[in-house]
């Protein structure tokens, strides 16, 4: 009479080495997303701060303001004078998008020629990675004076826009560490401006409105955001 067969399973013992062993891997996966999340807040914070001091170097060296400047050309080594309004700006106070077009890309040219941003960077009439900054998802940063940030007052400002593409819970995060944690208010805002790709939607990014406005990071995050960095 043949024996029947002895069934063998895992013991109590086993299940637990394996789950501990699951455990630690789950762990493991949080951290090392939690450590590029950190790695890409303190990336987009120096990388603002870098821009806001060569930013206030050159007004203060130059007593204009880079891609305003109008003695660009006499003054800076190397500045092109191809493209972009000759090399020049035209001295009236304001980084312009318009008349005269492409200071705002010309600033780049201005403050990498001057020594104070590390890349070298020559202006064209259409952005490319050659002209302009670009942020952590190589998205185009924009510096210049408009009205493209949310929120109450002032009604135009020179800024730093972010570029588009950034998730909002890292921008919540930024601003947490920056500002005042208020996509609406402070100097670290929401801005739907996108230079290519597509514009950012402020219900897809913060929720709430005025002293209650919050930057979604728990609550539906949005993978497409932006913001701008007053001065």
């Amino acid at each position: 009479m043949e024996m029947p067969k002895k069934q063998h399973g895992f013991t109590l013992i086993e299940i637990a080495i394996v789950l501990v062993i699951i455990g630690l891997l789950l762990g493991s996966v949080l951290k090392g997303q939690e450590l590029i999340t950190a790695a890409r807040v303190r990336n987009l914070i120096a990388q603002q701060d870098d821009i806001k001091a060569a930013y206030f170097g050159f007004l203060d060296r130059y007593r204009l303001l880079p891609g305003d400047y109008d003695a660009a050309t006499t003054n800076i080594r190397g500045i092109s004078t191809a493209a972009c309004n000759g090399g020049n700006g035209n001295a009236n106070g304001q980084i312009e998008l318009t008349a005269p077009a492409n200071e705002m890309v010309l600033v780049w040219e201005h403050l990498s020629k001057a020594g104070f941003i590390s890349r070298t960077y020559t202006c064209s009439t259409t952005e490319t990675t050659a002209t302009t900054p670009v942020n952590p998802y190589f998205m185009f940063l924009r510096l210049a004076y408009d009205t493209g940030f949310s929120g109450a007052g002032p009604t135009a400002r020179h800024n730093l826009k972010t570029g588009n593409q950034m998730p909002s819970e890292l921008l919540g995060e930024v601003d947490r560490k920056v500002d005042d944690d208020n996509p609406e208010s402070g100097t670290f805002r929401f801005s739907a401006v996108s230079v290519t790709g597509t514009a950012p939607v402020a219900a897809d990014c913060y929720s709430g409105a005025g002293a209650s406005a919050r930057w979604r990071v728990a609550t539906a995050p949005g993978p497409n955001c932006g913001a701008a960095s007053l001065f």
